[in-house]
């Protein structure tokens, strides 16, 4: 990646982050406010079977593993920061990179900030009749503190995401271990209760129904790709990034599966089905005040609201990175670039969160999680693919990790991506179009920072590591 000109803010970028910190990075990134809502979307999905809404959840842990296990060898090999956009740069061409660090500061990163912010706030707002606008602002709220966090160090904020992490997983195992011991109801997990009208299940209608619901569940799982972005501040990454996905996301399809298994076991199917018909989505916050009264409903409120803004740390710590890589390569403006004397990329941080906020005052939670699914998975799919073309295109790089079960394996994960991103657009075409249109908004601005800056492919040996 070319510098372009210094970095007059002060200094470069610090190794801080162990294995502990990426595992905390993954799974805070990934653990926030999808999992308590994101089952009802899948449960209507499969026509409210929870046999095969289970199946679904599984199937979307095993792709994200998959594609999470493909990325770690990315990580491995080059372990630089800006990540995805920088290995999407040397597979393919720099607009790639650059489609996905702008798509993502115009509305996949950003947005992702925006809504966990507002999601944050949505189960106090329904408890206390907040108005939407003290809703959006408490949100703002939320984003200005982790983005004053995140520009003192990434010391600070990875002390935080650590703390998060483990505070996240008290409310889910709460429910786990009380829902699937003291539920009094046997659901009925027969998969073949998907199929309403009483045909028959066919292997191609089976296909469709799975990869339509797996695509909801895939946000919920969203956060695999984003520990190399800060591969350049990992002290070990070549040894850490393998592990902290595979131990993160492995971890994480267990909880997920076994979480809405235990609402089954607590809600009777009659009334699930009444809830999510009525838009009350919060499944795991009626579980537990179902068992543990509203001692419980606090619980879970308070550690999903801990294990949310988590994230929103996370997102204020990794996001930037990537636009300080774009900038580092002549595609961004040339302040993204500058690191201060902290140690971090302040400009881009400041640049971040100031395009976050705009999000949360003009878009609600729905709008932006139907904007960033389709655009994410195209991406990620690109990613994976690329672990291919660099085997191909440098042969002689090294590579401490490399995908088990080698190119079978990468195959058969890019296979799976094709299915579930053609059957969403099948299914839903209007979101998914929303995302074509935000990749086609990125092209001429390729061209624009190309011009202005000079932008040339990307040179991973002159990145501040």
């Amino acid at each position: 990646m070319q510098e372009n000109g210094n970095n007059s803010g002060g200094g470069r970028l610090h190794k801080e982050l162990g294995l502990f910190s990426g595992v905390s990075l993954v799974a805070g990134m990934t653990i926030g406010s999808g999992i308590y809502y994101l089952g009802s979307y899948v449960l209507e999905r499969v026509n409210m079977s929870m046999g095969m809404a289970l199946i679904c959840w599984i199937v979307g842990g095993i792709i994200s593993i998959l594609g999470g296990i493909c990325f770690a060898e990315l990580g491995a090999e080059m372990p630089v920061t800006g990540g995805l956009t920088t290995y999407l740069s040397k597979a393919y061409h720099p607009i790639f990179g650059f489609i996905n660090g702008f798509s993502g500061f115009l509305i996949t990163c950003s947005g992702s900030i925006a809504a966990l912010s507002l999601a944050a706030v949505t189960p106090f707002a329904e408890e206390f009749q907040f108005s939407p606008m003290i809703t959006k602002v408490i949100a703002i709220a939320i984003i200005v503190i982790f983005t004053l966090l995140n520009l003192r160090g990434v010391k600070g904020a990875a002390a935080f995401q650590n703390f998060s992490m483990v505070a996240r997983v008290v409310p889910l195992a709460l429910i786990i271990v009380v829902g699937l011991f003291f539920g009094k109801q046997s659901p009925n997990l027969n998969p073949a209760t998907a199929y309403v009208d009483g045909s028959a299940a066919t292997f191609s209608g089976t296909i469709k129904l799975i990869g339509y619901a797996t695509f909801a569940s895939l946000w919920a799982y969203e956060g695999w790709t984003n520990l190399n972005t800060v591969a350049g501040e990992m002290k070990k990454p070549k040894r850490d990034i393998p592990l902290a996905i595979i131990i993160s996301m492995g971890a994480i399809t267990l909880i997920y599966t076994l979480f809405n298994l235990a609402i089954y076991r607590v809600i009777p199917q009659a009334e699930v089905n009444s809830m999510v018909a009525s838009g009350n989505i919060y499944l795991g916050r009626e579980t537990a005040f179902r068992l543990m009264g509203n001692v419980g409903k606090w619980i879970v409120l308070i550690g999903m609201f801990i294990g949310i803004i988590g994230t929103v740390n996370g997102d204020c710590l990794v996001f930037p990175r990537t636009y300080y890589a774009m900038s580092k390569g002549g595609y961004f403006f040339k302040a993204m670039g500058k690191v201060n004397e902290r140690g971090v990329p302040a400009n881009a941080i400041l640049a971040s969160s100031a395009l976050s906020i705009v999000l949360v005052l003009f878009q609600s939670l729905q709008e932006l999680t139907d904007w960033l699914i389709t655009v994410s998975a195209l991406i990620n799919l690109l990613g994976i693919i690329a672990v291919l073309i660099f085997r191909k295109k440098y042969p002689d790089m090294e590579r401490p990790y490399k995908v088990w079960g080698g190119i079978p394996t990468i195959v058969v994960t890019i296979i799976l991506f094709v299915i579930l991103l053609v059957n969403n657009f099948v299914s839903d075409p209007i979101p998914s179009l929303k995302g074509l249109i935000i990749i086609a908004v990125c092209i001429p601005f390729y061209f624009i920072f190309r011009k202005v800056n000079g932008g040339v492919e990307y040179d991973t040996d002159k990145i501040d590591n």
